[in-house]
Formats: C-alpha cells, sequence, structure tokens
C-alpha cells in the first residue's frame, strides 16, 4: 500500500533510477521483442542507454524540488536519447517536465496531468505517428492515469495501479494494431520498455525491492525474458576504459559475447560491446579496470588497450579548453564556410567512403548502435560551416537527428536516409553553387532513387509475408523487408537481385561486410556482372557487421 501523498525531488529520483535499473536488468528480453528475427533489434538497448543518461543527469545532485528533478531528467534523456524509442522517452519525460514547471511536491493530479503532457509532446515529435507502438502505451496509461486521479485525487496507490493494469492491457492489444507485430508474434518493444519504468516507479513508492519486480513476460512474444543481472550500481565512474578483441578462442559462440556485455553492465556504465567473431569493440566506465580487461582475455587477444582516468581527463579538457579561448581572443577564428556534411556510418569501408566525398564529421553507429542526440549535435557543432546536412543512414536515427537540429543553432538540414547505400547517393548530388534548400532537396531525391537489398541471418525461427524462416538461416531483405530465406549466401544473394533489377537501371554497387571476404564478394560481383550486362557492377568493403552485403542499385 502506498502511503506517499506527494512526490518531491528526491523520491522522483529514487523512482526513475530504479525504473532505468527494472529495464537494463529485461534489456536483452525487450531487444528480443524484434519485428524482423534479424540480429540488431536495439530498443531495449536504446531505451536504457537513454535512461542511464537521465539517471547520471539527476543523480549529479541532490534536487529537493519536484520540477528541478524532472527538469534535470529531461535534459538528461534529451542528450543521451537513442533510437526512436530513445527519442520517444526523452520526449515523454521533455513534457512530464514541462507539466511540473513551479510544482515543488507532486500530487496525484499533477503527476498524472504531466503523464498526459508527456504523452502529447511525444506524439508531436513524430512526423507520422503509429498507433501499437510505444506512443500508444504512453497515450492509454496517461489517460486512464487523469481519469483515476480526478476520482481519488489524493490515492497514489490507486493511480499507480491504473497506470500498470492499462499499460499492460494496451501492450497486449499492440498486435491488433500493427500488422508486423502480429504477424511477428511479439508486442511492442517501446511499450513494454516504458511499462518496466512504471514499474521500476511502482517498486518504490511501495517499498518493493526492485528483484521482486521483474514482470511476466512469457507472453511478450517467442522469446524468454531474462532476469540474470545485477542492479545498476552507483553512475560516477573514474575510468574509461576500452580495447579491441581479437583472435577469439574457438569455443566462443554469441552468446559468451552477450555474457560479456552483461558483466560489464555489472561493474559500469556506458557500456558498448558492438563487433562480431573477428573483432570485438568494447568500451565501459568503470572502477574495476583489471575485471573488464579479465573478461575480455577470457574471449581472445586484447589490442588497442587503454585505460583513462576521467576525472584527469576532465581537468585536462578544462586546461585545454582554457588555453584554446585564450588563443581564440589573440587570433581570429577562421571564417566558416557555407556548406558541411555529417554522416553517421558503421563500418570502416563506409566511414573512408564518406570521408572520400568530402563528408566533415563521422559519427560512429548505425545497426545496434544508435548515436544519441548529443553525439550527433557533437558533431554539427564540430562542422566549421553556417549550414551543415545530416545523413541518419538508419531509420531508427532520423529522429535523433531531427531532434539535434532543432537544438543546433545552425541551419541544418537532416535527409531522411534509411541506410549508408541513399547517404552515399544524398552526397554525391550535393552542388556547392546551390542554396541549402534546394540542395536538401536534391539530395533527398536523390537518396529515394537508391534501391538496396542486404543480407544477414535469422536469430529465430518465424514467418514473414509468407516466407517461412528457421533459426540460423540466411535471409534477404529488399527494400527494408524480408523476401528470401534459404541455407545458400549465394543463392539468397542471386534471388534477390532478381528482384530488384529492373531494364532502367544503370548501377549496382555491392557493399560487403566484416564477415564476409574480398575473395567471396568479388566472387558474387562477377556473377552479377554476367547476369546483367546492362549495368555498371561496382565492389567495395563497407566493413558494416551483422550483414554480409548491402547491395544498391541505381
Amino acid at each position: 500500500m502506498i502511503q506517499f501523498k506527494t512526490i518531491d525531488g528526491l523520491l522522483l529520483r529514487d523512482m526513475v533510477v530504479a525504473g532505468a535499473a527494472l529495464l537494463e536488468k529485461n534489456r536483452e528480453a525487450v531487444d528480443a521483442l524484434n519485428v524482423f528475427p534479424v540480429p540488431d533489434g536495439d530498443t531495449g538497448t536504446n531505451m536504457s542507454l537513454t535512461m542511464q543518461s537521465a539517471t547520471r543527469e539527476v543523480s549529479s545532485k541532490e534536487y529537493l524540488r519536484a520540477d528541478e528533478a524532472a527538469a534535470a531528467l529531461a535534459k538528461g534523456a534529451l542528450r543521451g536519447a537513442r533510437g526512436n524509442s530513445g527519442v520517444i522517452t526523452s520526449q515523454l519525460f521533455r513534457g512530464f517536465a514541462k507539466a511540473l514547471n513551479g510544482v515543488e511536491k507532486i500530487t496525484p493530479v499533477q503527476f498524472a496531468e504531466a503523464l498526459k503532457k508527456g504523452a502529447e509532446l511525444a506524439y508531436k515529435a513524430v512526423m507520422k505517428p503509429k498507433e501499437g507502438t510505444i506512443l500508444t502505451v504512453a497515450r492509454v496509461v496517461a489517460e486512464d492515469a487523469v481519469k483515476q486521479a480526478n476520482a481519488a485525487p489524493d490515492d497514489y496507490d490507486g493511480l499507480i495501479t491504473v497506470m500498470l493494469r492499462s499499460g499492460e492491457a494496451i501492450l497486449k492489444r499492440t498486435p491488433d494494431m500493427l500488422p508486423a507485430l502480429k504477424q511477428a508474434g511479439v508486442v511492442d518493444s517501446g511499450g513494454r520498455g516504458l511499462l518496466l519504468i512504471y514499474m521500476g516507479y511502482a517498486a518504490v513508492l511501495r517499498g518493493e525491492d526492485i528483484n521482486d519486480s521483474a514482470p511476466c513476460m512469457a507472453e511478450d512474444g517467442n522469446q524468454e525474458a531474462t532476469n540474470d543481472h545485477t542492479l545498476m550500481g552507483d553512475p560516477k565512474y573514474l575510468y574509461c576504459t576500452s580495447f579491441d578483441i581479437r583472435n577469439l578462442r574457438d569455443d566462443v559462440s554469441e552468446g559468451d559475447i552477450d555474457s560479456f556485455r552483461r558483466r560489464l553492465n555489472r561493474i559500469g556504465d556506458c557500456v558498448q560491446v558492438s563487433g562480431d567473431m573477428q573483432l570485438v569493440k568494447t568500451h565501459v566506465h568503470t572502477n574495476n579496470p583489471g575485471n573488464a580487461i579479465e573478461y575480455g582475455i577470457e574471449l581472445g587477444e586484447l589490442v588497442n588497450l587503454k585505460v583513462d582516468n576521467l576525472d584527469q581527463l576532465r581537468h585536462e579538457k578544462n586546461q585545454e579548453e582554457g588555453a584554446a579561448e585564450e588563443v581564440k581572443a589573440e587570433a581570429p577564428a577562421e571564417p566558416a564556410k557555407d556548406f558541411g556534411m555529417v554522416a553517421v556510418s558503421l563500418g570502416d569501408g563506409f566511414s573512408q567512403i564518406f570521408r572520400d566525398l568530402t563528408v566533415d564529421v563521422i559519427v560512429e553507429g548505425g545497426q545496434t548502435m544508435n548515436p544519441s542526440i548529443d553525439d550527433i549535435l557533437t558533431a554539427i557543432n564540430q562542422v566549421n560551416a553556417k549550414c551543415v546536412f545530416v545523413f541518419p543512414n538508419n531509420g531508427n536515427v532520423v529522429l535523433a537527428a531531427q531532434q539535434a537540429a532543432e537544438l543546433s543553432e545552425k541551419e541544418v538540414h537532416v535527409i531522411p536516409t534509411k541506410n549508408v547505400a541513399m547517404g552515399i547517393a544524398a552526397a554525391v548530388a550535393f552542388q556547392p553553387e546551390v542554396s541549402g534548400e534546394e540542395n536538401a532537396v536534391r539530395m533527398e531525391e536523390a537518396s529515394q532513387h537508391v534501391k538496396t537489398g542486404t543480407v544477414t541471418y535469422a536469430v529465430r525461427d518465424s514467418e514473414y509475408n509468407g516466407v517461412q524462416i528457421k533459426e540460423g538461416d540466411i535471409i534477404g531483405l529488399h527494400n527494408g523487408q524480408i523476401e528470401y530465406s534459404g541455407q545458400s549466401l549465394h543463392d539468397v544473394v542471386m534471388e534477390m537481385m532478381k528482384a530488384i533489377i529492373t531494364d532502367e537501371d544503370e548501377l549496382i554497387t555491392v557493399y560487403y561486410g566484416a564477415e564476409t571476404t574480398q575473395e567471396d564478394a568479388e566472387a558474387v560481383t562477377a556473377e552479377i556482372a554476367d547476369a546483367y550486362p546492362n549495368c555498371d557492377v561496382e565492389c567495395h568493403r563497407g566493413g558494416q557487421p551483422l550483414y554480409y552485403y548491402l547491395i544498391s542499385v541505381e
């Protein structure tokens, strides 16, 4: 039974920290609620990283007033928001904070109204909001919360009970609203993530151990929830530790890498584990860098090992900034050029291609590792140009890029590229003699003319658009939709090309990934060239993880 009548800043902080911890504890289960059975489900990871940024900000000092704590949460969430789910989560907190302006202690009525304001702002942030997503869950929960709070203005126990009950009910209905969810046999992953946050709120208000608040997720989809994480610890860590793992032991599996990531989360934060079975890139902030190194050695050989003292780095940065300010005062700044470009890229080959196309700043990220709003904003500010074009190169990064553009003081045009092939086409279309608006139109038109095929592997049994898929199958996606599945990488590529190529096409570009050898890629490229003699066919290293090939057709 909840005894609290109001919520102050300290209690709100504890609620959000608990919500973030419960989400992180079930992050992989939320990731697994992916519509497609491909190895890049990242909703749970993006939301968790967003929440970690929010909790770091609200924990940076003791906010006694509720409005100050809410404003800190919104600021932290916005800066650290990653992926569509993370951006929407940040907007929920932003609206929540706006509604609480001037409020020292939150009543149930004010709490419910703040939830409603958050949902309204999140809907506005999305160009074409869809029902059956986290937006629907947030809106319905808020609407039911307002009704309950108006009926019982002093009853937090009733309010929280209604929030969780309403949330579970609408979450179960999301597959009926989105055919893709129904086809995949899962509920909306963002909606589940939001309910985990709200369950953390409830645990604190009820005085429950968060370990006893694990939700039943068995009916969410065909993946079981994983609840073996420990809770998030102190968000302040001293050592930034990074290294790459190569020459992995023969008995190391993808499951071992997932376990490695979990172990790092137990000893620190800002955890990034990316790559493939050839090379695993690792980053963590921790007070125990020796433990992180030992965990990595268990998998393979460590290279590029680096341990930095974060306090020392901050001190040096402050000194450098002070020196830079002195230099700035002595010498006039270099005049800004008219145009600049920022591209999100995951894969050393793609990054080099963008550099060759005079892209000023590369933001590392993409599938499974979406950059935050702050990452993109920092990149925009690094470009010494009056007008900056941003290529998100991933559908799950577009919203974060648009939010970063709004925060920038420069003229920024986000070209909504959904993959690197579209981004490359957009960059090629740039014309320095025309205006920013005209360039933006040209770039978007050029990117939309690109057709793409991608090839990866299935992480679970599934059925999509009548295609029967078994775990481990090679699957081909045509313009983002699964259309082919089979045992042979070669056969899936060639079958997919039949659907992509038309008589009007002139150029085929094969970008091969980190797990594909140059020899294999050149052999496939030669066969494609023989099959389509009227097209120019090129082969380039993309270096992307998880996807064997990305093939663009223009």
